[in-house]
């Protein structure tokens, strides 16, 4: 597998998004200024709540197949290799992890296979789509914690998805939970969400390595970053963390975890979180205390390492 100079593009877009010149823009200016040569295009599906079972991927709060096959061409134009990544959110608020049913039947109350069904057949529409613009790669989920002990019903989602898409699948894990998936035999490629704190790097790679290694597969941090604020390089997953904003914060948390993970050559890339598809004003950078790096000293150490792994 390529060294993937990954980073995740166009968040939480909705209908129409995409067809905006300024995303174009935005994804033109990401090849060129942080030297990524992999867009990781993620989708964020709807459900109502951690305990209900219809996923809607059709409403106005996703971009359309059409626009969305148009930002994949225009990725080729610019040199640039396509993961799909459709995943999903909970109405509520909600984190995706606590998706969660009872792992016995109960009349009248929520069900995992009627999760799994209506989850299986969003994730088989995308892979249509995966295959038909020839995608590098397809993520199939992220994040899901509950969900990753359901080990039948994943490894039959992955046998669906490979009817319709051809190329290699991988599902993204949480960060510490590399060991709850238990079917990684069933993936082409293993990946997680690399947001451990700064001082913890050696040894979570460490962990991380002896997991993975009976598989003998591919592994990349299909997510990864840190906001810009003092605080958050030592819990970089926690977005709705209060501290100053911190420039020098966040490039320092993306030194380290480049320089210890970049000694690894069993991590094998990045996808950088993230790159949003209507930028904020570059004057403004310095008042944005999240995970964007644009305009930000972050930006240039990224593109800095990128171009020693091209």
């Amino acid at each position: 597998m390529d060294f993937i100079n990954g980073f995740t593009f166009g968040w939480m877009s909705r209908r129409g998004d995409f067809e905006k010149p300024e995303a174009k823009e935005s994804l033109r200016k990401l090849k060129e200024r942080t030297n990524t040569d992999y867009v990781i295009i993620s989708l964020a599906a709807l459900q109502d709540g951690a305990h209900t079972t219809v996923v809607d991927y059709q409403g106005k709060h996703m971009v359309s197949d059409e626009e969305l096959v148009q930002m994949i061409d225009y990725s080729r134009e610019l040199g640039l290799k396509v993961i799909l990544k459709p995943t999903v959110n909970c109405k509520d608020g909600t984190w995706r992890a606590h998706i969660n049913f009872f792992d016995l039947d109960v009349p009248c109350e929520p069900k995992w296979s009627e999760w799994f069904k209506s989850y299986t057949e969003y994730q088989v529409h995308y892979a249509k789509i995966a295959e038909k613009t020839k995608c590098e790669m397809m993520i199939v989920g992220c994040e899901m914690v509950q969900t990753e002990r359901r080990d039948k019903e994943w490894r039959a989602l992955i046998d669906d998805v490979r009817v319709e898409y051809k190329g290699p699948i991988t599902y993204n894990t949480d960060k510490y939970q590399e060991g709850n998936v238990k079917w990684w035999d069933a993936v082409d490629v293993i990946s997680s969400s690399g947001y451990y704190p700064i001082d913890d790097w050696d040894n979570q790679l460490a962990r991380i390595e002896e997991i993975i290694k009976p598989y003998n597969k591919p592994f990349f941090f299909a997510e990864a970053g840190c906001p810009s604020r003092s605080n958050s390089p030592y819990v970089p997953n926690d977005w709705g963390l209060e501290g100053e904003i911190d420039m020098e914060a966040q490039a320092n948390y993306y030194k380290v975890m480049f320089e210890k993970a970049g000694q690894k050559d069993w991590v094998q890339g990045f996808g950088l979180w993230d790159w949003k598809a209507l930028l904020y004003k570059e004057e403004d950078a310095f008042t944005d205390d999240e995970y964007a790096v644009y305009g930000k000293p972050a930006e240039k150490v990224i593109k800095e390492f990128y171009a020693t792994k091209k």
